[in-house]
């Protein structure tokens, strides 16, 4: 049988089992071994299901996802995002739509404390949304902002997605953190600038909020300058070359908890709870990433990635014609897939046409995370809206009209990337 065609027909049979239900390790791993053993013979498929586990396992780069998952969840249980908001609501939240552009802002800072999108709007939501309330913000502005700040959870270092896309790909996990940082900041400017504007055009979406002395200003700074400064030495240490991945998510842990111990946020069953979430989440990941390299050695022997790359180069397109492509069908996959699935099922397929079209890896993992970011607030998936409806009771279609204006900005802030690459590549250079 035809490799291609045999590829082709996993892929939607992929598509067929998770539709299912079943869950995303288990469909990639039953996919990949049923392909290889048609494309390659049972023993080799047998061979590489026995081997496949433990080699990820043991993977020593694979150790940075559960650390820095770990500091992620011990600074989620001692509360520190409370500090990001308030620190944000004392210095801009008096101007117009100032709350909401607080909560993208302490969205933006917890990012840089934890490696999840729904943990970041779910932590903000719960302090800023009753904020915004008692100012009488619009609830889809109040809503759009919150869903569409989370999103910055998994761009901003450590992100799980990019620790994710580092070992698929075998690319620098160091360099892809630090090549995270000025987008996500980016992305956080892009989106204050937007409900700045929207709120100048109609006030009495965000009416402004109090306003607080200098003083006041400092005093909230001063509570999270330990977490401020972990992160920064974290993120320092990885630029000047101080750590390794895997180091700086010891040195972030330890530090976490350190911190939290001393300051008394910490209590015995949040920490247990925090080792309990890194455990869970860091097996999920662990399931997945086995099933994920079982199905790229199917999509590998398929030559998918080969033919699409002769496809591409035949149409005779620019380089960013090619890319503008490739991030055109990720929106269009957004609208279905979660990011962790796309990643998987994508990067072994369109990374070899990237490549052959001049862009760097490093680069391309940035820009396709940012892309993917927008399919946690896209209909009709858009994990974020429905979980920010649920937590607030705001109707689903009112958060999605929420989110409108920041899916504006998404593409204005992708289209910035994509012509400026050194807004990625000029950190990940220096290191």
């Amino acid at each position: 049988m035809d490799p291609i065609l045999v590829g082709i027909i996993g892929i939607l049979f992929l598509f067929v089992l998770l539709a299912c239900g079943l869950d995303v390790g288990t469909s990639l791993g039953i996919i990949g071994f049923l392909g290889f053993w048609i494309l390659v013979g049972k023993n080799a498929a047998f061979s590489r299901m026995a081997i496949t586990p433990f080699e990820t396992i043991a993977d020593y780069s694979l150790a940075v996802l559960p650390l820095f998952l770990l500091m992620a969840n011990i600074i989620f249980n001692a509360g520190f995002g409370n500090d990001a908001y308030r620190v944000a609501s004392r210095w801009i939240g008096h101007l117009p739509g100032g709350l909401a552009m607080a909560t993208v802002a302490g969205c933006a800072g917890f990012a840089a404390m934890s490696a999840s999108s729904l943990g970041t709007a779910i932590t903000m939501g719960l302090i800023a949304f009753p904020e915004m309330e008692k100012y009488h913000y619009k609830k889809s502005l109040s809503a759009g902002a919150l869903a569409s700040g989370g999103t910055i959870g998994i761009l901003i270092p450590p992100s799980g997605m990019l620790i994710l896309y580092g070992v698929l790909t075998e690319t620098s996990i160091g360099k892809l953190f630090i090549g995270g940082i000025i987008p996500g900041i980016l992305e956080a400017v892009f989106y204050i600038i937007t409900i700045y504007i929207i709120c100048l055009i109609n006030p009495s979406l965000g009416p402004r909020g109090p306003k607080y002395s200098l003083k006041e200003k400092f005093t909230a700074l001063m509570d999270c300058g330990e977490i401020v400064g972990l992160v920064i030495l974290v993120l320092g240490g990885l630029i000047i070359g101080w750590f390794t991945p895997t180091e700086a998510g010891a040195v972030g842990a330890a530090g976490a908890l350190l911190f939290s111990v001393i300051r008394k946020r910490l209590n015995w069953k949040c920490f247990k709870n925090a080792i309990h979430e890194t455990i869970k989440t860091t097996g999920m990941l662990y399931a997945v990433m086995i099933g994920a390299y079982i199905f790229q050695y199917l999509i590998s022997v398929s030559n998918i990635p080969v033919a699409l790359s002769s496809f591409v180069k035949g149409l005779t397109l620019p380089p960013l014609g090619v890319m503008g492509i490739i991030l055109l069908i990720y929106i269009v996959l957004g609208c279905f897939m979660d990011a962790m699935t796309m990643i998987i099922l994508t990067i072994p397929i369109f990374l070899p046409v990237a490549i052959a079209s001049g862009f760097g890896p490093i680069w391309f993992g940035i820009i396709v995370v940012r892309v993917m970011e927008m399919a946690l607030i896209t209909p009709p998936l858009g994990m974020i809206v429905y979980t920010i409806s649920s937590m607030f009771n705001v109707p689903v279609p009112k958060v999605f009209k929420g989110v409108v204006p920041f899916i504006i900005a998404d593409i204005c802030h992708i289209l910035l990337l994509l012509l400026v690459p050194g807004v990625v590549l000029w950190l990940p250079g220096i290191m």
